[in-house]
């Protein structure tokens, strides 16, 4: 979130605890959590029991109750391929609710809960679907990859896998508990295929990553070979915005992805910063960066 004016009302903050296995066979586990679990903390508790499928999720900061509305992701993964349900409180209502997975609208760091629900829920808890043996274990991302090679690991557990996201997102993220930040700032923009060729032409390399959709009726994903993703911290960085200050609104100086407050800046003056990087990553790569973060009044 990103402040724009001091709040002048009540504030409500979920602070629900609380981890229950509801049902396991063989190969699976399902585990509702209550929204005010620490995520980090749920996901090191899932590798201490042998549950696989948040391990790339690792240190993201923030808690469980807000992982189903950003659809958390990163490296590879999002929180959608584990959730299984949301339990939420109708606002108008007061009706206790249920949202199956396919119900979600589940997108890239959207859902349901960003849409038409937006502002009408308080979620409760998610019930999560995880697997206990033969582990889909997702280490395609290159970063991931790279790591283990340095730490010479072949056949990586889940917990290895975890480490390894670990050490790379305290090597270039900043620890919100010690400079104000809201982790990735913007989305990374998918473009059509002609309009990616027509930009490799002229930016031999920039890097692209293939976009995967999730099939109707289906929990498998199959790529759009008609799309394409960008990473945005790369833009913004060609931009020559890493590590830029304006005032005491910056981009960090690892993660050009990542907008940080040095001590004393606004929010207004954090998204007068977004909007100029925004504008400049328009001018020179005609592609328009979407914000993730959410804008509170």
């Amino acid at each position: 979130m990103l402040l724009l004016n001091d709040i002048e009302k009540l504030v409500i903050h979920i602070d629900t605890k609380g981890k229950e296995i509801i049902k396991q066979d063989k190969q699976q586990v399902w585990v509702q959590v209550q929204a005010g679990e620490n995520w980090h903390e749920f996901v090191l508790w899932c590798l201490e029991n042998g549950f696989g499928g948040v391990e790339n999720l690792a240190l993201i900061p923030g808690n469980v109750g807000t992982s189903p509305i950003q659809n958390i992701g990163a490296y590879g993964v999002e929180v959608k391929d584990v959730i299984e349900k949301v339990h939420y409180i109708d606002i108008a209502t007061n009706k206790k609710q249920i949202l199956l997975n396919k119900e979600c609208q589940f997108g890239y760091r959207e859902s349901i809960f960003k849409k038409e629900l937006k502002g009408k829920t308080v979620v409760t808890s998610v019930v999560f679907k995880l697997s206990t043996t033969n582990h889909k274990k997702n280490v395609a991302y290159g970063a991931i990859q790279t790591k283990l090679t340095e730490k010479e690991i072949n056949n990586p557990t889940i917990k290895e896998i975890a480490n390894a996201v670990i050490c790379i997102r305290e090597e270039k993220l900043p620890d919100p508990k010690k400079i104000g930040n809201s982790g990735s700032f913007f989305k990374n923009p998918i473009i059509s295929i002609n309009k990616f060729k027509d930009l490799h032409e002229r930016f031999p390399t920039i890097p692209n990553y293939p976009v995967y959709e999730l099939q109707p009726n289906s929990k498998s994903r199959m790529q759009n070979s008609e799309l394409v993703k960008l990473a945005a911290g790369w833009l913004v960085d060609q931009c020559g915005y890493k590590g830029k200050r304006i005032g005491d609104a910056g981009v960090h100086e690892k993660q050009a992805l990542v907008l940080v407050n040095y001590g004393n800046a606004t929010g207004k003056g954090i998204l007068s910063l977004a909007h100029f990087i925004q504008n400049s990553v328009k001018e020179k790569f005609g592609v328009t960066l979407e914000m993730e973060v959410n804008l509170v009044t």
